[in-house]
């Protein structure tokens, strides 16, 4: 039987040039030219000036927190409709996850929620751009702005999206998300659009931060005596193996975020007639890259996600969920943590949701296959 799997990477042969040129080298750990061409070549691209590289978006969040001097008992604002590393960067340092909910068009979290939940203890809103899509990012910048809050960008979904910043102005410019926070973080998994296999990057244009990310992915040595130690830091580094598979992907990043807006656009207009599912939108201001395609079914469609997804596993398609939002995780309620809350949107789209394969791999014949799936699943 035909399998399609939901993700696979798709790497060119100049991709492999550079890892072996690294490795023949010796450059095998986390220092080398590719891992500073990695950084600044990515940093440059997203409108920042520093990049700092890391093993992986979650410690990249990690990071971000820490750096930003977030710790016990302050609050970061964040979507519930995200992946657990986000509130994870928080409670690891006993700051509190404090949340909204998301639009159920975009699936990203609802910035008209946002200013409701500031409090003399909020330090920082966590922006999450979701499968692809931006955030309204001008309501949470003017929000940060007259509040004295840090924002952090989580952008490991969006690599290459962009963001029409003022578009009710005459000064309207579009953005590359990672460029608009205080502080912005990517994943370079094998899933990612930029991939190292494991990865991940912090930017920011403030020397500062910067000074402190690279500090503290790197255990905190001290640069008059290395093995002297006044805090505690981490070892988060990336190799400059990893770091040289994603040079030549940052130099074609349009290419690849093309093909991706291609193959959603594909699905598009063979899925589009179905009825009962929901497919992904783009607002006319943002540009999104379309990390996954997601399907949402309607509340009265008799299949919930799980049961859609065994039976395009049952055709040999291969699907993800949607994420369980933060305020239904076990591990928080046994903390503590958003005891009552409730989060309506993110709820429905976890239990109707899911995404079929769509990485920059995928043949027109496995597209021809997922369609035929889907079809015969819905119609």
């Amino acid at each position: 039987m035909t399998w399609v799997p939901v993700n696979e990477p798709l790497l060119t042969d100049e991709d492999f040039k550079p890892l072996e040129e690294a490795f023949r080298s010796g450059w095998i750990s986390s220092a080398g030219r590719y891992v500073d061409e990695f950084e600044q070549g990515w940093a440059d691209y997203c409108g920042q000036s520093h990049g700092i590289a890391v093993a992986n978006g979650t410690v990249a969040l990690q990071v971000a927190v820490e750096a930003l001097g977030i710790g016990q008992d302050d609050e970061v604002i964040m979507p519930s409709y995200t992946i657990i590393s986000c509130a994870l960067a928080a409670v690891r340092v006993g700051a509190k996850p404090v949340l909204v909910d998301c639009c159920p068009r975009t699936f990203n979290m609802r910035t008209d929620e946002i200013e409701a939940k500031i409090t003399p203890a909020t330090k920082a809103i966590m922006v999450v751009h979701m499968f692809g899509h931006p955030v309204d990012m001008d309501p949470v910048l003017a929000l940060a702005e007259k509040h004295g809050l840090a924002i952090i960008e989580d952008a490991a979904e969006v690599h290459g999206a962009r963001y029409l910043s003022g578009r009710d102005t005459d000064s309207a410019t579009w953005r590359v998300c990672g460029g608009m926070g205080h502080i912005a973080t990517f994943s370079f998994f094998a899933n990612k659009l930029i991939t190292t296999g494991e990865g991940g990057m912090l930017i920011t244009s403030d020397d500062h931060l910067a000074k402190r990310c690279r500090d503290l992915r790197n255990l905190c040595f001290r640069p008059d005596r290395r093995f002297l130690h006044t805090e505690l830091g981490h070892q988060f580094r990336l190799t400059n193996m990893q770091a040289a598979v994603g040079v030549n992907q940052v130099k074609r990043i349009e290419d690849i975020v093309e093909r991706k807006r291609a193959i959603a656009a594909e699905y598009t207009a063979r899925l589009g007639h179905l009825p009962g599912v929901q497919l992904p939108m783009e607002e006319n201001w943002g540009r999104s890259v379309f990390w996954v395609y997601p399907l949402l079914l309607d509340d009265d469609h008799p299949l919930d996600a799980a049961s859609f997804a065994a039976a395009l596993k049952a055709e040999g398609v291969e699907s993800r969920p949607f994420f369980l939002g933060m305020h239904e995780q076990p591990v928080f309620h046994d903390m503590g943590l958003f005891l009552g809350e409730t989060y309506p949107v993110t709820e429905r789209i976890a239990r109707k949701g899911l995404y079929i394969p769509s990485g920059l791999a995928i043949t027109a014949e496995q597209m021809d296959h997922v369609c035929a799936a889907v079809r015969k699943i819905l119609s």
